[in-house]
């Protein structure tokens, strides 16, 4: 192979590595690349973001955002303890939708809404949701949380 008169650095590190063989076997060899649609003047955004899984949901409009939140109601409340929990998230997000309803809308773009959600009718869903996930109660003994309660303090007690 006849070596060209000036070589750059770089071109000279990828000729020696070639006649080295460290390209041979590299995975997709010989296979085209995978650039996405080549009308898309974003596909190495999306690629960007699907291949280190990158949340951009901060980047989002407001309304959009909102909107993303709403659509993971009731599967997101499932792991919720308690119904003042459960109605706190929901009323905690209708006051953010509210909010965001106030605020003047950009210039040259369409306003977006999120709709507020119906806070009775997700407690119900939640309530049906944690009737068929959780298990029956344990039955406890008449007198088991008192002795529960206080075993440090018999425990202080036996040892004087």
């Amino acid at each position: 192979m006849e070596r060209p008169r000036y070589e750059s650095p770089v071109e000279r590190a990828i000729r020696e590595a070639q006649e080295r063989g460290e390209f041979d076997d590299l995975p997709g060899a010989g296979k085209p690349l995978d650039l996405g649609d080549p009308n898309d003047p974003m596909w190495w955004v999306r690629a960007l973001a699907e291949r280190e899984q990158l949340d951009f949901t901060g980047a989002l409009p407001p309304a959009v955002a909102l909107r993303k939140e709403a659509a993971t109601f009731p599967g997101s409340l499932v792991g919720l303890g308690s119904e003042d929990s459960v109605r706190a998230v929901l009323d905690d997000y209708n006051r953010r939708v509210r909010r965001d309803r106030l605020r003047p809308p950009d210039p040259g773009m369409p306003q977006l809404l999120a709709p507020t959600v119906d806070v009775e009718d997700l407690v119900e869903q939640w309530r049906a949701s944690r009737a068929t996930t959780l298990p029956p109660p344990v039955e406890q003994p008449p007198g088991a949380e008192a002795r529960r309660r206080h075993w440090w303090w018999r425990r202080r007690w036996r040892r004087r």
